[in-house]
This record gives C-alpha cells, structure tokens and sequence, in this order.
C-alpha cells in the first residue's frame, strides 16, 4: 500500500520513519498486537528501491521466530537458505592450506538452525505485504525534514510538506539518522580503515549449506550459502584496496576473489553487481528521547565480522513493540519518557555488549602478527574442543541470549 496524503495535518498513535527490514518489522509487530493503534511508515527512499537490493542476509533463528509469528516467513521460506554447518579458520592469502580450528553445527535445536540467509528483496516484500494486511499505510519518498514538540505529542514534517502527528516517532532511518540529529542525539564510534565487499557468486559444486569465516590479515572473508549452488560473500579489505576491488574488471576481481575463497566449490562466477561500504562502530549515547525511539541502524552500527547487525536491529523492533503494545493496554501514554525508557534500558547494554565484542574481534583477527595469530589458533582449538563452550556461542549467535528476551524472538504473540 501506497499513499500520499494531502490533509494539512494526519494524526497516528505510531508514525515509523524508515521502511527497511526493522521499520517495517516495528510497525507489524506493533499493529499486529494492537489493532487500535494507528500506525503509519514514511520513508525518504523512492517506492520500489527495494526491489532493486541484490544483497542477502542472515537471519538467526530468533528473528525467523519473529517471523513466523508476525505471518511473514511463509512468504520468506522458499527463497531462505538454512546454514546447516559453519567453520572458521585462520591463515594468510597466499597459504596453500587453510586449517579448520572451530566448526559448529548448524541446529540450535533439532531442526531449527541457528541462522538463514535470506535475499533481502524477499525479506523487505513479505513484511510489506504483512504491512499492506493490516492496513498500515507506507508512505515513500517522504523525507523527515523537521520535528516539533506539540501536546501530547510529536509533530513531524515531510519534504513534501505534509505535517503529521503522532504519540510516538520511532526512527529507523539508517546509520546516517536525520531524526537522531533533529533529536539532539549524540553519538560514540570510530572508523575502521575497512570497507566490506558485498556480492553474490554462483560456483560449480553446491555448497552444502556450509558458511565460511576466513580470517585472513585483512579482516574476515565470509562465505554464506544461498539457495542454489551460489554463496553472499562479505569480504572485508582496507577501504583503498576495497575501492581498487570495486573499480576493477570483472576478470581481475574474479582472480582475486578465487585466491581468497579457494577452490572447493570449482570456479566462481560472479553474478549481479558488487558494493563496498565503510565498516566502523556507531553507537548512540541515549536510544530515546520523550516521544522518540531510535532502532536498528539509527541506534547502532558494528563491524559485520559476526553477522549481527540486522539481528540486533530485530531485537529492537521486538522490545519496542513489546514495550509499546504492553503500555498500550495498560492506558499508558506510548510515548511518554518514562514508557519508552523501559526500552532503553532493555537494548542499550545488549547492544554496547556486541559493539565491544565485534570490535575486539575484529582488532584481534584483522591482522599478521605472529603471536596474535598462534594465540587465535590456540582459542579457536580450546573452544572447539569444548562443547559447552560452543553451544554458548551458538545460542548466541542465533540471538538466544540469556538474559530477558522479547517474546516474539521466542515465537510467542505479545
């Protein structure tokens, strides 16, 4: 559903900036628990760009729970590849062999793996249609160009010029957020000097639902099965060399990329385009302010060398509209301070958690040193021979963490 209204001013108890996975993801999940509330997405992007996305992601079990619970993954399943084994090794470019130190097995539980990779197009089009389903309008190519404080309230205006109203603002514009800004929001983070390769290669033998994680001096180089014998790599390089990457023919980048995949699965093809984005760690002092949420990117960027980023932005899609809903019922004000707070306190440690881990991680392996390297090897050999060890990791690794847990993450309603 598509529209754009031309009423000088639309009021909503929810308005979501953002139609990507955990904007759209927010907004089901909100109005799927609580049909009473009016809930509306504007995004500045055109309609349709989505379509255009050739990447995949992973998606780990506790999202797919969410999923399934809010309707969408029927649409999702078909195209969605389960991750039945991972391996992890450590070695430079040139070496002609590459140890396995650390292999996990793909199930969390009997049958359910611990992530799938999933093509984003059909991740975006089935929370769209779930959107569509339960009446939420989502308005494209509509950029948040101001906010102010209104009774009540928040009011935000459009660069069409539409003015909207509503209880609650949650913004989910990216890593660059406008309304973050608007909101007074600062940030902590840093650049790494490395930029992740993103694309898509078919091979000649199928891959066996086996993910990859090379470590090598650079910074990871991740093989990811697709459906098909193809694989989503996302290969991380300094930005210069990323940049010359990017900018070279296909034969040359092919070349290097074979050196790096090796020659398991037979010759390579590369199939659709290839992207580089500058990797750093972005995190946002403060989630909320009164009548605003930050989630997903607005809130939180990190290194992509555990496969977590969209993760942690579902699991704020999921305790937001958890802690919205839930105040709903209560008769409480949904976009009161001291509601949304609640929030905050829920994500924020959760989330500075995996913004240290990622980037100690990526210090201690993006790198040649010897010693570093004889260190890594012996913990990797310590956890795989420690099972309980590595179902922690696991558990972790499909976003089932120890601590308190949104409900739809564990597949329940709200």
């Amino acid at each position: 559903m598509s529209s754009t209204p031309t009423a000088a001013d639309l009021s909503d108890d929810v308005l979501v900036a953002g139609a990507g996975y955990v904007g759209l993801a927010t907004a089901v999940a909100i109005a799927d628990a609580a049909p009473g509330l009016r809930v509306r997405v504007v995004d500045a992007a055109p309609d349709g760009v989505w379509r255009k996305d050739e990447r995949a992601s992973a998606v780990a079990a506790a999202a797919v729970r969410m999923l399934r619970r809010l309707g969408a993954w029927d649409d999702i399943a078909p195209a969605a590849q389960p991750i039945t084994e991972m391996i992890v090794t450590d070695s430079r470019t040139g070496d002609p062999v590459r140890p396995v130190f650390l292999t996990f097995d793909g199930d969390v539980r009997p049958g359910e793996p611990f992530a799938q990779m999933v093509p984003n197009t059909a991740l975006n089009g089935a929370l769209r249609a779930r959107a569509d389903a339960l009446g939420i309008t989502v308005q494209a190519g509509a950029a948040v160009t101001a906010l102010e404080e209104r009774p009540g309230g928040i009011g935000v205006r459009l660069a069409d010029g539409t003015r909207l109203d509503a209880k609650l603002l949650v913004a989910c514009d990216g890593l660059k957020s406008g309304i973050r800004e608007m909101a007074g929001i600062r940030t902590v983070g840093w650049h790494y000097g490395q930029s992740g390769i993103v694309a898509t290669v078919k091979h000649e033998r199928p891959h066996g639902g086996r993910a990859e994680e090379h470590f090598l001096p650079a910074g990871p180089f991740a093989i990811l099965p697709l459906t098909g014998d193809r694989s989503s790599l996302v290969w991380t390089e300094e930005t210069r060399e990323a940049e010359r990457l990017v900018a070279a023919d296909e034969l040359i980048f092919e070349e290097e990329l074979q050196r790096r995949f090796g020659h398991r699965l037979g010759a390579l093809t590369l199939e659709g385009g290839r992207r580089a984005f500058p990797l750093g760690l972005t995190l946002a002092r403060d989630f909320v302010r009164p009548r605003i949420a930050l989630a997903g990117d607005a809130a939180h960027g990190i290194h992509p060398i555990a496969g977590q980023g969209l993760n942690l932005g579902f699991k704020d899609a999921a305790a937001l509209a958890e802690t919205v809903v839930e105040a709903a019922r209560l008769g409480r004000d949904i976009g009161a301070l001291d509601t949304l707070e609640g929030y905050q306190r829920w994500r924020r440690f959760d989330t500075l958690q995996m913004g240290v881990t990622t980037d100690v991680l990526n210090r201690l392996f993006s790198n040649d040193s010897t010693l570093l390297r004889q260190v890594r090897s012996l913990g990797l050999s310590l956890v795989d021979r420690a099972p309980g060890l590595k179902r922690f990791f696991i558990d972790q690794a499909a976003g089932l963490s120890s601590g308190p847990t949104p409900r739809l993450l564990t597949g329940e309603a709200i």
